[in-house]
């Protein structure tokens, strides 16, 4: 029985809503082909009248997964407490994929570290063009500052096995931000 073109790009979608998920959680290497269509609910022949490889699936993710990302900017100050909240930490395969794929990178294809620029880039001009009151030659350099401090104390929050510590280092990185816009 021959799939739609509707039902073809519903599907591709939820592939790679499930691999997003799926990377997020467990990282690249863990996670086969076989445990993306199950989870899509797609057979595992399906696979391929989408991705040519699992390298091609991980740079299709990449790259759907950073689109948008870093919505909800308006209040800025409420989005980066979000973001550097416990919730956040706990749960990587709904959170943020650049705290969750970016140490994972190195050892990917150059089309996925392509997409993993192109989706940072996108990432810091929705970051600058968020930020208040700042001069245009210095909005890059802060976006720059501010995310990576950011998407650094995800990951360094999420590495360590004492929760004293992984709360600090959300709390304090949230209270240096805070004072970064006050000027303390």
């Amino acid at each position: 029985m021959r799939v739609s073109r509707e039902q073809m790009v519903e599907n591709r979608a939820r592939i790679l809503r499930e691999a997003s998920r799926l990377f997020r959680e467990q990282g690249f290497a863990a996670v086969t082909v076989a445990d993306v269509m199950k989870a899509a609910g797609q057979t595992h022949g399906g696979f391929y009248s989408h991705f040519a490889s699992k390298d091609d699936l991980i740079a299709a993710t990449v790259t759907e997964a950073l689109t948008g990302e870093v919505s909800g900017m308006a209040d800025l100050e409420a989005w980066t407490d979000a973001y550097l909240s416990p919730l956040h930490r706990d749960h990587p395969a709904q959170g943020c994929p650049t705290a969750s794929l970016a140490g994972l990178m190195r050892q990917q294809t150059p089309a996925t570290r392509a997409a993993m620029a192109a989706g940072l880039e996108a990432q810091l001009m929705r970051f600058a063009a968020a930020l208040p009151n700042i001069a245009d030659a210095a909005r890059r350099r802060e976006a720059i500052g501010r995310w990576s401090a950011m998407v650094g104390a995800v990951v360094l929050a999420r590495a360590v096995d004492d929760p004293s510590l992984a709360d600090e280092l959300l709390a304090e990185t949230r209270a240096w931000l805070a004072g970064k816009s006050t000027g303390t």
